[in-house]
């Protein structure tokens, strides 16, 4: 039965949690970028030559030469109002920047997350229920390789295989050349999609698979198990009812908590396949010293990642019948 008042007080705890998170990484990420040699005035007029009176505008209008104290507490009450600047590259709001790039890596990293998942889980099983075998060794292996290789090498070894050589898919790029963003398709557009979302996936398998793997062991081990098997019940039907059922939410629990991975993953592969998401909008606004779209996807970022957390955490304490009829019984 659910416990309503838990669930208040617990996400009570998790609001309190997440406002003092967002404060320090707010205090924190101004106070770097104010520290940094970031010049916005310098990043704005990169592409003209600006009269030295027009620079002095320039500066009153960012407030280059105000106190930090002065900055900050301006930059705070622009965020509470839901403003959180203008772009100095897009030249648009940074929400609207945001809100366009996220479309398209929210795409990437649900495709991403799915397919890791899936795979992750099915190998995972795999490798359980064959422990010690040759095929529980394969899977090991490949999961190794894939936890010791760096993700911006994965997705250059798959653009080199299966773009420049097999020539398959484009090498990159959000449109066709040429082509205008809206005269583009769906199956353009999903075709452009495979290459990523392929790399992304198979380097968030190796976690989901080893985990999986570990937990189904530790099921077929348990004395529920055995009497099972002793009562004559077949292979798959003991895996099926006695070992998924009660490893799947811990898995699912635990790609919940990927989504940190799953973002960090995405910037370097929005940017190995020039994807147009916002991990490649945070890499351009680092390089062109953008600093109010730099500060938006910091704060974008830490909310996308807590969320993930917050979910794994409510699954976690208030789905699986065996925590939560633990924790009712103390």
């Amino acid at each position: 039965m659910v416990n309503y008042e838990k669930i208040a007080k617990f996400l009570g705890f998790k609001l309190i949690r997440f406002i003092i998170l967002i404060m320090a990484l707010i205090l924190i990420s101004f106070l770097l970028i104010d520290m940094s040699p970031i010049n916005p005035v310098k990043a704005y007029i990169s592409n003209f030559v600006a009269s030295p009176e027009q620079i002095a505008t320039f500066e009153a209008y960012w407030g280059v030469n105000e106190p930090i104290t002065t900055k900050f507490a301006n930059w705070i009450g622009n965020i509470i109002q839901g403003d959180l600047g203008t772009s100095l590259i897009y030249r648009i709001p940074v929400i609207d920047v945001i809100k366009e790039k996220f479309i398209a890596s929210l795409a990437l990293m649900l495709v991403s997350w799915t397919l890791s998942g899936l795979m992750g889980f099915i190998l995972g099983v795999i490798a359980g229920f064959k422990k010690d075998t040759i095929i529980d060794k394969a899977i090991k292996v490949y999961c190794y390789i894939l936890q010791s290789a760096p993700t911006f090498w994965i997705a250059l070894l798959v653009l080199m295989v299966f773009s420049i050589y097999l020539g398959w898919f484009p090498s990159g790029l959000g449109v066709p050349i040429g082509a205008v963003s809206n005269d583009v398709t769906f199956w353009d557009w999903l075709h452009r999609l495979i290459l990523p979302a392929f790399t992304l996936s198979i380097v968030g398998v190796a976690q989901i698979t080893l985990y999986t793997r570990d937990k189904l062991i530790g099921v077929m081990s348990s004395d529920y198990f055995l009497f099972a098997k002793a009562r004559g019940e077949k292979s798959w039907s003991l895996i099926k009812r006695h070992g998924i059922r009660n490893i799947l939410l811990p898995a699912i629990t635990l790609q919940f908590l990927s989504f940190s991975e799953l973002f960090g993953g995405a910037v370097l592969v929005e940017q190995i396949f020039t994807y147009p998401g916002i991990g490649q909008a945070a890499v351009s606004a680092g390089l062109k010293s953008d600093v109010p779209l730099l500060l938006g996807i910091v704060l974008f970022s830490a909310i996308f990642v807590y969320v993930g957390n917050l979910i794994a955490d409510l699954i976690y304490n208030f789905v699986d019948p065996r925590i939560r009829e633990g924790k009712d019984n103390e």
